[in-house]
């Protein structure tokens, strides 16, 4: 987006224009006919650019969305706000007072944090992103300060937290590789040496989290994106996994964790969240609901009771079904299954491949797992309770 053509947005003009753009006909060509006949191509389409990211955004932040203002990558690389909300208490609940936010984006996560009433800064490179985060804290009413700077160089010795989220996509797109993060590794690990929280991405191999940083593992509703590493006074744990969901929020550490067995599948099934499973845990839920692994490799547990967890999908295992497709067709078919979920972990299989040359046909709706208990291929039948 371009600097000049957002700042007018800003304008009286520019608000009154974001007005008519936001009940303009859904067709883009439509659109931007109908809003050409008083403003430039320009700035129509960075008023239909914002119309249509402020709907998208809508999922990550709610209904604040509509007073919000958001750049592409900006808003794809923004921390979803039960998330930000999240952090921001975890600083609060460690009396945390001011914080620096070392490359804030559009500002999702200095939004939470001022929200929470911490006295925040934020800086980025982008002077785009820094006007737009600079716009989102006035449009909610919250009090911060932004500038355009370098999070390498800047002084933040005199912030109580230092927060970071580096930016994991290079010229070819998303990366996993560490040192072509900005800023890279090397910048994070000198960061962590202080009190700061720092948004890594989800599959950040454990061997690389420092031995006095806390790893937590973050789920939304059962969608596991983002890690954050937290170290000096902010560390209550090694490992971490929180899980929120409707019913609000709840956390499980290596605390709560001790050695579970393999055993025989029994009465019913868990599927550990994926915030779980990435934080090494699931030996902890299967001793939460006292049960078992059906596999030393395999992330499902099993127990003889039923369990309600909010760390793990809990499922009634109905039957054991042959695990060979021609058998499991004729069994599936028996039942009178039309409507097939299918589950696997630990298997060759491709869900939606399988479930095209079962051709199934029935009323009947059913969840199939497949995966490996004790090293062997298994079909069972569940239901959700």
């Amino acid at each position: 987006m371009d600097l000049d053509a957002f700042r007018w947005l800003l304008t009286a003009p520019g608000q009154q224009l974001l007005e008519r753009a936001a009940s303009a006909p859904a067709d883009p060509l439509r659109a931007s006919a109908a809003l050409r006949k008083d403003a430039s191509a320009e700035h129509v389409a960075a008023a239909l650019t914002q119309v249509e990211l402020r709907r998208k955004a809508v999922a990550k932040f709610g209904d604040d969305a509509a007073a919000m203002y958001f750049t592409t990558d900006g808003l794809e690389q923004s921390t979803r706000r039960p998330v930000a909300n999240h952090r921001a208490a975890r600083l609060v609940a460690a009396q945390s007072a001011t914080a620096i936010d070392l490359g804030c984006g559009i500002g999702g996560d200095l939004l939470a944090l001022a929200a929470a009433g911490i006295t925040v800064a934020g800086i980025d490179l982008d002077p785009v992103r820094v006007e737009v985060a600079r716009a989102n804290l006035a449009a909610l009413g919250l009090p911060g300060a932004v500038t355009v700077a370098d999070a390498t160089t800047v002084d933040h010795t005199g912030f109580e937290v230092a927060f970071a989220d580096p930016a994991r996509r290079g010229a070819r797109g998303r990366t996993f590789d560490v040192d072509d993060w900005t800023p890279p590794w090397p910048f994070v690990q000198s960061l962590l040496t202080r009190t700061a929280c720092v948004k890594v991405a989800p599959g950040i191999p454990h061997a690389l989290v420092p031995d006095d940083v806390e790893a937590e593992w973050v789920s939304d509703h059962g969608e596991v994106k983002e890690a954050a590493l937290w170290s000096g006074a902010l560390v209550s744990t090694r490992r971490r996994a929180t899980v929120i969901g409707d019913g609000g929020l709840a956390t499980l550490t290596d605390e709560d964790d001790s050695p579970a067995a393999v055993r025989t599948v029994g009465d019913y099934l868990y599927e550990p969240d994926g915030a779980v499973i990435r934080a090494g845990l699931v030996t902890a839920v299967a001793a939460g609901v006292g049960g078992g692994l059906v596999d030393e490799h395999i992330a499902y547990v099993t127990a003889d009771s039923p369990f309600k967890t909010p760390f793990a999908r809990s499922y009634r295992v109905v039957e054991e079904l042959p695990y060979r497709e021609k058998p499991l067709r004729a069994a599936l078919r028996e039942r009178g299954i039309g409507r097939l979920a299918i589950k696997k972990r630990g298997v060759d299989v491709v869900p939606e491949e399988l479930r095209k040359r079962l051709a199934l046909a029935g009323d009947a709706e059913g969840t199939l797992v497949l995966t490996r208990v004790a090293g062997k291929g298994v079909c069972l039948l569940v239901e959700p309770f």
